[in-house]
């Protein structure tokens, strides 16, 4: 523990951690119950309501969907690039929200899942009342303008994502579809960078201006982990390598990876080059 706060003291911004050990159950937390922002974290509770539904028999996991642009979100997504009325499979589009977070495919799926409110009574269900949907969801604008797109604390976010792990919440076979998208992060320059290709990795990020956080769980070779770091308020608000959360965010992955597995891995010498 005392290590987790001297990495985080002098930090310019408020920040939340909480890790957990799924082998022996320990945790240890700082902050992990106070409410963050998501950001495109956000896009693991959309997700798990489009499970949802197609377990109800609501959607099918490869039904055709026909593209509408008028859901465009401006960017550089690759759903975005498609043109009006071309055909895209649901699983294609749930693909690319987890695995390149891209946001036109997420704002589609959040209109799919029931809005943001019926999302909201899932994670209420399911024993996460701390995840919400802000953005397009009715009587939550107050709190949009605050929080943003969502909103989460540490705890919470990283239980969820052990219970879709431990397939406590839905079927084998979804919980095991959103897994194989969880494991296929794009934006792999922060927590997971520090950690070996060889480890199991299932993962979102989720960054604006003034908030930078990722949850993550590992299975390395002798352990299994989870952690999430969530940042708000950064006076960092840079978007570079160097950006002061995202530091943190390595050093953090870096010594949590030492300190479950010790095999003296590091990432190569010149690999932010890549980054």
């Amino acid at each position: 523990m005392h290590k987790i706060v001297a990495l985080a003291q002098g930090f310019n911004g408020s920040i939340g951690i909480y890790v957990k050990d799924l082998r022996s159950g320990k945790t240890v937390s700082l902050n992990a119950d106070t409410i963050f922002p998501t950001a495109s974290i956000v896009k693991i509770p959309l997700a798990v309501g489009i499970m949802d539904k197609i377990g109800k028999g609501e959607l099918s996991y490869h039904q055709e969907l026909v593209y509408n642009d008028t859901i465009l979100y401006p960017g550089v997504d690759i759903l975005g690039s498609y043109k009006n009325g071309e055909k895209v499979e649901l699983s294609k589009v749930l693909m690319l929200m987890l695995t390149t977070s891209d946001n036109t495919a997420s704002l589609w799926l959040q209109q799919m899942a029931g809005t943001g409110t019926r999302v909201n009574t899932l994670m209420d269900s399911l024993g996460f009342p701390e995840l919400k949907v802000n953005s397009r969801t009715p009587g939550r604008e107050a709190t949009r303008a605050v929080y943003g797109w969502g909103q989460m604390t540490p705890r919470a976010m990283a239980s969820l994502l052990e219970n879709i792990y431990r397939r406590q919440l839905l079927s084998q076979a979804a919980s095991d579809r959103l897994l194989r998208s969880l494991n296929r992060n794009y934006w792999d320059g922060e927590a997971l960078s520090q950690i070996p290709p060889y480890a199991a990795l299932f993962s979102k990020n989720g960054a604006v201006d003034a908030s930078r956080s990722e949850v993550v769980l590992v299975r390395g070779r002798k352990s299994e982990y989870l952690f999430c770091i969530a940042t708000k308020n950064n006076k960092d608000q840079s978007w570079e390598r160097g950006n002061e959360a995202w530091v943190l965010t390595r050093k953090l992955s870096a010594m949590l990876w030492d300190h479950f597995e010790r095999d003296g891995w590091k990432p190569a010498v010149g690999a932010e080059m890549y980054e």
